[in-house]
């Protein structure tokens, strides 16, 4: 069977479908005043396609459609780098607050957990694992670190446990950052990875003979 073929709006329609799309608070607020520009621009030109000029020419439903899109592209580009810093500046594994004790984050997650509040209690458990390492002197207190960046940083020291801390940070990042729902095996799973970590000596006081810090 042929496919039928794409159903082209009105300047009406188009009017609507563009207005309905750039208004989205995504482009309005991560937009520089160039796309505002634009934007307005845009607005002056699909006005002037409603037939009330008369010696206005009539343009064709697809040059609508392709100017639409384009300006929907453009308004994704600009938009986008903005977009992105928030996002960064979003990923730490602590809050702007002075992070806790080890010791604090643990029972915080205990608490979490027995309130069946699974995504609170693996987050603060990964938190716990940080921490935990910052005063073991396996890691360097650094404000703003990743869980990315934590998980690199500690597979150097705990090869054994690399896939692991992988998966921590990513399980981490998707509970707190992206809205991911978690449940009692997760929490299980990362109490596991820290208790592991506290009772093994990290890669380069194995090579020295140093003890870390309990």
């Amino acid at each position: 069977m042929a496919a039928e073929p794409p159903v082209l709006p009105g300047a009406e329609e188009a009017r609507r479908w563009a207005a309905e799309e750039l208004a989205k608070p995504e482009y309005r607020e991560a937009a520089p005043s160039l796309l505002d520009t634009l934007w307005r621009n845009f607005l002056d030109w699909l006005q002037s396609l409603d037939g009330s000029r008369g010696d206005a020419p009539s343009v064709p439903a697809i040059a609508i459609a392709v100017v639409i899109a384009a300006i929907i592209a453009v308004s994704i580009i600009l938009a986008r780098p903005r977009l992105n810093a928030r996002t960064r500046q979003a990923e730490g594994v602590f809050e702007q607050e002075a992070p806790l004790a080890a010791a604090d984050y643990r029972a915080r997650a205990e608490a979490a957990a027995a309130a069946g509040n699974w995504g609170d209690a693996v987050v603060d458990r990964f938190r716990a694992v940080v921490r935990n390492a910052e005063h073991r002197m396996v890691l360097d207190p650094q404000p703003g670190r990743t869980a990315d960046e934590v998980a690199r940083a500690l597979s150097v020291q705990f090869a054994a446990e690399a896939r692991p801390l992988k998966w921590a940070a990513s399980t981490f990042d998707g509970i707190r950052y992206g809205n991911r729902p978690a449940g009692s095996g997760q929490y299980q799973e990362m109490a596991g990875l820290d208790t592991r970590l506290e009772a093994v000596k990290p890669a380069s006081s194995a090579s020295t003979g140093t003890v870390p810090l309990p």
